[in-house]
């Protein structure tokens, strides 16, 4: 398409932490920018992380702090929003503007922006759109949430040294968009949601055979259930990367309107 250069948000997670190495493996580290965009909400660990991470990499970052953006945003909803408790709309906000910063860079640099989710996250719709969905190109979003832990350990591995940092692999998986906040808040352990979509969407089982291998019913419908009304989501998606047999995408066929018969 026409692009020599890259640029992805790094949030000090492990899936940015993933596709940032895998971008300096194809295309060369003077090739790679890394955006780190710290909001109140941010660990001190995570930047860290993730400087770490560029510095292992040997790639550029900038630093675009969005603290004074969330407050621009809550005063221009705060007529609007009066009366209500944050939430969902206040979290995503956070996300939003971190994906209009990296499409600006985009823009202005002509780098294609690069999108960090996994296929986890996006089957189950644990992503923002308009926001960490931007982008150009998904590049794990065929992993699963635990595949991308056992490439991140197999590339320390392979290269015989600490290329993903060690506690970006041991710490809990967080979208940080609220205090205290971790994935399995709202989600299932991913040991345990990767097997059911693995059990779902690649081996095309039904909701009585997933919960015959193991699985507790309800925990089981609520995820085919996140992945039915995720769909309008996943049209939206930038394309991904395939290396499973039933990647979202082009080989995907799924309403985006359905209903559960159950």
């Amino acid at each position: 398409c026409g692009f020599s250069k890259v640029v992805l948000g790094l949030s000090g997670g492990i899936d940015s932490a993933l596709v940032a190495a895998i971008a300096t493996e194809a295309l060369g580290k003077e090739n790679v920018l890394g955006v780190l965009m710290p909001s109140p909400y941010s660990s001190d660990h995570s930047i860290q992380d993730a400087l770490e991470l560029a510095n292992h990499l040997g790639i550029q970052t900038q630093t675009l702090p969005i603290g004074n953006l969330m407050q621009i945003f809550d005063q221009t909803l705060e007529p609007m929003f009066a009366g209500t408790s944050f939430g969902l709309a206040e979290e995503n906000l956070q996300s939003r503007i971190r994906g209009t910063l990296l499409m600006a860079v985009s823009n202005k640099f002509g780098h294609l922006l690069l999108t960090t989710g996994n296929k986890s996250e996006m089957a189950v719709g644990y992503c923002t759109l308009y926001g960490d969905m931007n982008g150009g190109l998904a590049v794990i979003a065929d992993v699963p949430k635990t595949r991308v832990y056992s490439l991140c350990s197999w590339l320390n591995e392979y290269h015989g040294k600490e290329i993903i940092p060690h506690h970006v692999l041991v710490k809990p998986p967080s979208a940080e968009l609220k205090p205290g906040q971790v994935d399995q808040d709202s989600l299932p352990p991913y040991e345990i949601l990767d097997d059911i979509l693995y059990r779902l969407i690649e081996k095309h089982q039904s909701l009585t055979e997933i919960v015959e291998a193991g699985h507790e019913q309800a925990v089981v419908k609520k995820v085919i259930r996140l992945v039915m009304i995720a769909e309008f989501k996943r049209r939206q998606a930038a394309p991904g990367l395939k290396i499973s047999d039933r990647a979202f995408g082009t080989g995907w066929r799924m309403p985006i309107a359905k209903a559960l018969d159950w």
